[in-house]
């Protein structure tokens, strides 16, 4: 087997000697005491929870996830047809994320919105605490280790949202630490990639992870670097994984949902996530200081492996070209980055010194009772006193238009803004469909195409609305859509603040 790269492990003789220097810690406060990937976990949980107002109002798919959830609570069924639009009804459905909006739907009943934030939370700071467990497992010192798994998460907070892609940050983190353990559970590898491939699309990323892994064994084993048996053993991983993945609600078609969307180039051009990363905006400076930092502590001291550079060229290039793959490189890459570090402050004796002193402290604790109390005391605060800014922003979504609709419905086909799709699902469903929302993967080019020239007032847009015998129109108030509605066609405003108007056929 090849080494991994990292710090070598202290003799057992300097660890005794060591040992004698401290004197031995109570047995309660081995309990008591955090480790600092308890403190980072802690850390992380909370830093998560006091911005859920942002996580749930950053994008506006929450709400279709947790009308979805519902349904499958209240029905025991997963629904393989359309059944939300009005556009689309009963037309084939791949309900690729149904595991993680059960869990949505079943919090919101629950604890209400506050239960979506504190889930959220808890799975990035587990994602977290999983990376700097990754980088102590290559023996990389603990402090630098902290400040690499800091960065990589502050590099992925631009995709901190209320939406299933969380999963896929949690399951990316525990795979990668798991193909990296060459004794690891083989039959592990199955059951987390069906978690996977039932919560998020991406878990074709688990695949990309194992291939680079597979590439590397074959050079290696060419080079005489590897052995045959742990050829046999990624060979197993990766059939085993690929057919647990066609046990879902949707067979085989799962796989064509998830990468026949990236080779449709109108929907991913105009998904604002799929789009390369913006420098002038801050949110991306953490990543550019992780690929600037790679770039130069690898080039001047580091050594990976060739799966591993591979990978970290990989998600560079994914990254670059689009966004969404920031928090995935930055989860990935940040062991090679903590085995860079480590290979410049083990050359400094005092530093040696140091950490030693850190380990041997660390390893006489027992941890775990601060995550768990962190967790309890969320979880209890969310359900006895949720927080009252863990609600849908009225400034973003048409919040009291739709308290007006619960009151006055209306009858008929409707036209509605694609990001409040989901919005209206969750508060007017089954009651109201909608005309579209962000589902665009299953929408398609075509209606995508149709409600784009509505919204922009392209040629032949009344028509699009004929077509579809829409009877009534909410939108934002400050669209050219309304004044072309009023003046044009004579349509009569029924409601309007500064967020949404509401107009009705005359």
């Amino acid at each position: 087997m090849s080494h991994i790269p990292g710090r070598a492990p202290v003799p057992p003789a300097l660890l005794q000697k060591q040992a004698s220097m401290f004197p031995k810690i109570p047995r309660i406060f081995t309990y008591l005491f955090p480790r600092i990937q308890d403190a980072l976990f802690v850390g992380t949980l909370i830093a998560v929870a006091i911005q859920g107002p942002f996580l749930l109002n950053g994008d506006g798919d929450l709400g279709r996830h947790i009308t979805l959830g519902n349904y499958i609570i209240n029905n025991w069924k997963i629904p393989t047809q359309d059944i939300f639009s009005h556009t689309m009804a009963g037309a084939r459905l791949v309900p690729h994320e149904w595991l993680a909006q059960v869990l949505f739907g079943a919090l919101n009943i629950w604890i209400g919105l506050s239960g979506v934030v504190l889930l959220i939370a808890l799975l990035i700071a587990a994602t977290f605490a999983c990376t700097y467990r990754a980088m102590l497992k290559r023996n990389i010192s603990r402090i630098p280790a902290l400040v690499i798994t800091m960065l990589a998460a502050y590099a992925s907070n631009l995709h901190w949202l209320a939406r299933p892609h969380i999963f896929t940050f949690l399951f990316a983190a525990v795979w990668a630490y798991q193909l990296e353990n060459e004794k690891g559970r083989v039959w592990l590898f199955p059951l987390i990639m069906w978690a996977w491939a039932n919560t998020h699309g991406a878990f074709i990323a688990g695949f990309v992870i194992w291939g680079a892994h597979a590439a590397g064994w074959l050079w290696e084993y060419l080079h005489k670097q590897n052995t045959k048996e742990a050829g046999i053993r990624l060979a197993v991983i990766g059939v085993a994984s690929f057919a647990i993945t066609l046990i879902n609600p949707a067979g085989w078609r799962l796989w064509g949902t998830s990468i026949g969307y990236l080779g449709t180039r109108f929907l991913v051009d105009r998904t604002i996530e799929y789009q390369s990363p913006n420098f002038h905006n801050w949110s991306t400076w953490p990543f550019l200081m992780m690929l600037s930092l790679g770039i130069l502590l690898l080039g001047m001291r580091g050594r990976l492996r060739l799966h591993e550079s591979l990978l970290f060229a990989g998600w560079t290039i994914m990254s670059l070209y689009s966004a969404r793959n920031i928090p995935l490189f930055a989860i990935i890459t940040a062991p090679y980055l903590g085995t860079a570090i480590q290979a410049a402050v083990e050359k400094i004796p005092a530093w040696q010194q140091f950490e030693q002193r850190i380990s041997r402290a660390e390893n006489s604790l027992k941890g775990i009772l601060w995550p768990l109390l962190a967790v309890t005391v969320l979880a209890v605060s969310s359900y006895t006193r949720p927080n009252p800014a863990d609600q849908f922003d009225p400034n973003k979504f048409p919040v009291k238009a739709v308290d007006w609709l619960s009151a006055h419905p209306q009858q008929g086909p409707m036209f509605n803004n694609f990001i409040w799709g989901g919005y209206i699902l969750y508060r007017l469903w089954p009651q109201q469909t909608v005309f579209i929302d962000g589902q665009t993967d299953f929408y398609g080019e075509a209606l995508t195409r149709e409600y784009t020239q509505v919204m922009s007032l392209d040629q032949g847009w009344e028509a699009v609305l004929e077509k579809y015998d829409v009877s009534w129109v909410i939108v934002q108030s400050d669209k050219p859509l309304v004044t072309a509605l009023q003046d044009d066609m004579n349509w009569s405003p029924i409601y309007s603040d500064d967020t949404a108007t509401i107009l009705r056929r005359p």
